[in-house]
């Protein structure tokens, strides 16, 4: 963000609107007349802006970064020939081993993390150092990190913003009258007042200033942008690519609803959504099915949010036990379906339905706003496996074709005879009165954008390296 006036409010808000995207750090560096005032804090046991409160009013300047992440610390600040900067990435650097190790043999020496290994923000600024330029090295990083990178950058000259060379991950300019601001998210703008003014591309960079932003490296025509953000993990008030993921989710829903009512299966008394990111598309199916939508249960997030992550697996269990209350009233005698954003592991599902049924539910219908997850992501953190013989359709592969030996491709083909036995080895482990998975067809449909410009990697293995 980079204001004529004061920003660390403006910052500290935005930032906090990323924090469903990670657990473990939460970072803010702000650039004033006497350097930089930075920031970190560990999230794992409290919310971002918890953490932060109390250092927002120490610190000043009209322009900083802001990161929510998963792994490692950050912002890093970094003096190099190009100048003094601050540095912010959401990465998945998949050659990082390869690259720290051509580096140390150059003479590079890198900072190691609390928990071992090399902070790989570390090695994107390395890698930006190697150029003649801000422009240069920003491309150099582009060009040598296998995975997705995008990055922001406090310079003298202002704030660079580039985006992954294959667009995974959203970039967004918000702007306001004396401020501009670059955000993944946009809903991290309206409160603050800011508007959603451009998209940046695959591979763009842009810098902003307290004027205005210039682009300095014009978009990529191949984008590969990450379709789980409109299924499950992006955040239902953002839009990416202009396309808002609350009517992706609406969209959704309502394609599967199609399907049933083409089929004349799944009649049932209730549409509900898995909260929450099962909410929009349970709104979709109901609408369009002409079924009432209900909440038989209510997520209590007031103590156990998100980033309460504690170590002990039966603690893990509990407290997500405890997020849902039922509503016994519209649950006990009743046919029920549910609307989810995906089945992951199904391990904390299979408990939810497990509870239904204990209060009364007659009838049990789930329909997953995705195709049968068969591949772990390769290519962002946000992913909620990395393992592949933790998913659930992968188990269910093994069960219908025990071995390694499984052509996976034939399980990703819709209606055929392995797929329909995969899916219904995964109905009967969750104990579902039945179980329809979205088509890839629908869900893109439901997106909006062409499919070679989408990264289906998890349920197809189609994507770009």
């Amino acid at each position: 963000m980079i204001s004529k006036r004061e920003c660390v409010s403006d910052l500290f808000y935005g930032t906090d609107y990323h924090s469903h995207l990670g657990t473990e750090y939460g970072g803010i560096a702000v650039r004033n007349q006497n350097g930089y005032d930075r920031e970190i804090h560990n999230i794992r046991n409290i919310q971002f802006r918890s953490a932060f409160e109390h250092d927002i009013g120490k610190m000043h300047g009209t322009r900083g970064i802001g990161v929510i992440s998963d792994y490692e610390p950050q912002p890093l600040f970094q003096v190099t020939s190009l100048g003094q900067y601050g540095i912010a990435t959401v990465s998945r650097i998949n050659n990082l081993d390869l690259l720290v190790s051509q580096a140390l043999k150059k003479g590079a020496h890198f900072s190691s993390m609390g928990k071992g290994g090399v902070n790989p923000t570390d090695v994107v600024s390395y890698l930006i150092n190697q150029g003649s330029s801000f422009k240069e090295g920003i491309q150099n990083a582009q060009e040598s990190i296998e995975g997705s990178c995008s990055l922001l950058l406090s310079t003298d000259e202002g704030i660079y913003a580039a985006r992954d060379r294959l667009g995974r991950t959203p970039l967004v300019v918000g702007k306001k009258v004396g401020s501009y601001a670059v955000a993944s998210e946009t809903c991290a703008f309206p409160n603050s007042g800011f508007e959603a003014a451009h998209y940046l591309g695959p591979g763009e960079i842009i810098l902003l200033t307290e004027d205005g932003f210039e682009q300095i490296a014009k978009p990529r025509d191949e984008m590969q942008v990450c379709a789980f953000l409109w299924v499950y993990y992006g955040f239902p008030a953002s839009s990416y690519e202009g396309i808002s993921v609350e009517v992706a989710r609406n969209r959704s829903g309502a394609a599967c609803a199609q399907r049933d009512l083409a089929n004349g299966s799944a009649q049932v008394d209730s549409v509900a959504g898995m909260p929450d990111s099962g909410t929009g598309h349970g709104i979709g199916y109901a609408e369009e099915a002409g079924i009432p939508f209900k909440r038989p249960f209510v997520k209590y997030n007031r103590t156990w949010g998100r980033s309460f992550m504690p170590e002990e697996q039966p603690v893990r269990e509990l407290i997500a036990g405890m997020k849902l209350i039922p509503v016994r009233e519209l649950i006990q005698g009743l046919r029920m379906l549910f609307c989810e954003d995906s089945i992951v592991r199904g391990t904390q599902l299979q408990d939810t339905i497990h509870m239904l049924y204990g209060y009364g539910a007659k009838e049990i219908h789930m329909r997953p706003a995705c195709p049968p997850l068969v591949y772990p992501c390769e290519f962002l953190n946000f992913s909620r496996t990395k393992t592949a013989m933790a998913l659930a359709a992968r188990k269910a592969i093994r069960e219908v074709e025990p071995g390694d030996d499984a052509d996976l491709a034939e399980y990703t083909k819709e209606g055929s005879d392995k797929y329909c036995a995969m899916v219904d080895r995964v109905r009967q482990r969750l104990g579902l009165t039945s179980l329809r998975y979205q088509t890839m067809e629908d869900m893109i449909a439901a997106i909006g954008l062409p499919k070679d410009k989408l990264c289906t990697h998890c349920w197809d293995a189609s994507s770009h390296f």
